[in-house]
């Protein structure tokens, strides 16, 4: 486990409760027998000081209760595996939906939520090109925090749900009143 981030830290952006942190570590065990040498990167958590506090830009990420997960990826050019991120702050660098799948971006888009791919906007995209979405441990990390039984949500995409999980009744959409998950997962006891 790791922060994607240093600032996570800084900031204050990475407490949790117990229950959640012993799962996040259970789940990284897990992940290191199945895919060694794999590093899970966390972002943002929650703020330690007064339970409610906001945490801007989140919606719910309020009690230490919730916590984003980077995805997984692999380098572009040599196909190896690789624990670092295509974004610098772990957001805004998706795996946008096929042409066969589910455009939940665009349907939200359409329907006036203009935050819905706010910070997708506001990211550079330039790094997206050296990696590439490893769905194989990305599903397998989705399906080890839905086997934990104080998680009670994972809010992905819809187009990824059908990729990675499809019968897993934990894993949800967020709403059209957040933004995009399909450039991490969030996970809530």
């Amino acid at each position: 486990m790791q922060p994607q981030n240093m600032l996570t830290c800084f900031l204050n952006r990475h407490y949790v409760v117990l229950p959640m942190k012993n799962a996040v570590f259970e789940v990284a065990a897990q992940m290191n027998k199945k895919f060694s040498g794999t590093i899970i990167n966390y972002l943002d958590a929650g703020f330690p000081f007064i339970d409610g506090f906001p945490l801007f830009p989140h919606l719910s990420h309020s009690n230490g209760q919730k916590l984003d997960i980077s995805f997984c990826y692999m380098e572009s050019v040599s196909g190896k595996e690789t624990n670092e991120c295509p974004s610098f702050i772990g957001y805004g660098i998706c795996e946008e939906p096929r042409a066969d799948e589910e455009n939940t971006a665009a349907y939200c888009n359409s329907r006036g939520k203009w935050q819905y791919s706010f910070v997708r906007n506001l990211v550079p995209q330039g790094s997206k090109k050296n990696f590439v979405f490893d769905s194989v441990r990305t599903g397998f990390l989705l399906n080890l925090f839905a086997s934990q039984k104080v998680v009670g949500k994972i809010f992905i995409e819809p187009h990824l749900k059908k990729r990675l999980a499809p019968a897993l009744e934990k894993v949800r959409f967020h709403g059209c009143q957040a933004v995009r998950h399909d450039d991490h997962m969030h996970i809530q006891i």
